[in-house]
């Protein structure tokens, strides 16, 4: 199995009907819509919707017990907004959990219809399943650290989880194979290795020298798995050997 296009009966372009495409577009005309106006009037409305909503996405909320705010907290980071540091570590775990069900949900498509030749093998997935995994423990584990609250909605993991919900679509569409799948391992790393990357960053100006250690650790393996979903997909494709 690799990536292929299978020529079939697929009806959704107009040039398959051209009397129905006739049709639909005389009945565009007799039923024309209920506002007058163009994409101008779209704009202004996002633009009005977006200037009247005065209240955030989300917050990031105080270390939820007294003893927490004395151990470290928020008074213990560094850098002008310490917050920023908590709203992005509160991201990365909701995506390394998301990170842990989508390779969950590729293995379960590599047992039904199999991987191709180059591709990845169940111990590849399942090596990856592991350290998505552990990298979520760390990040409990580092927010708790902190006094935070590790089961916390933060606003940028609210952004995050939106984003990914589209890859787990993917992989869990019955239709799509393990080649098709990799495309939305692919987009998902790529965000994961960007921020990987800040969050280390954040936590040295914040002061964490040991937790931005961990993290670099973390994004060496995360440019690893990258490494390789590009590779598999290339391979799929038929640009490069097995």
């Amino acid at each position: 199995m690799s990536t292929h296009a299978d020529l079939g009966m697929n009806r959704t372009g107009v040039a398959t009907s051209p009397r129905l495409t006739a049709e639909m577009i005389e009945g565009q005309k007799e039923f024309t819509p209920d506002l007058l106006g163009d994409e101008r009037k779209i704009a202004a409305s996002r633009s009005s919707s977006t200037r009247e909503w005065t209240e955030p996405l989300g917050s990031v909320p105080p270390p939820p017990t007294l003893k927490g705010m004395v151990k470290s907290g928020l008074t213990a980071l560094k850098g002008e907004s310490p917050t920023l540091l908590i709203d992005k570590l509160g991201a990365r775990l909701a995506f390394e959990r998301t990170g842990v069900r989508l390779y969950e949900a590729m293995l379960a498509k590599l047992d039904a219809k199999g991987s191709f030749a180059g591709g990845p093998t169940r111990a590849d997935i399942e090596g990856i399943v592991r350290d998505e995994y552990n990298h979520f423990q760390m990040l409990q584990e580092a927010l708790e650290h902190l006094g935070a609250d590790p089961t916390v909605m933060t606003p940028s993991a609210d952004i995050e989880a939106t984003i990914t919900a589209g890859a787990l679509a993917v992989m869990v569409e019955p239709r799509t194979d393990l080649a098709q799948c990799l495309e939305s391992a692919l987009t998902a790393e790529l965000i994961d290795n960007d921020c990987w990357e800040s969050i280390a960053l954040l936590a040295k100006q914040a002061g964490q020298n040991d937790m931005a250690a961990r993290f670099e650790r973390a994004l060496a393996q995360e440019q690893a798995h990258l490494l390789n979903v590009r590779r598999w997909i290339r391979v799929s494709q038929g640009l490069e050997e097995a």
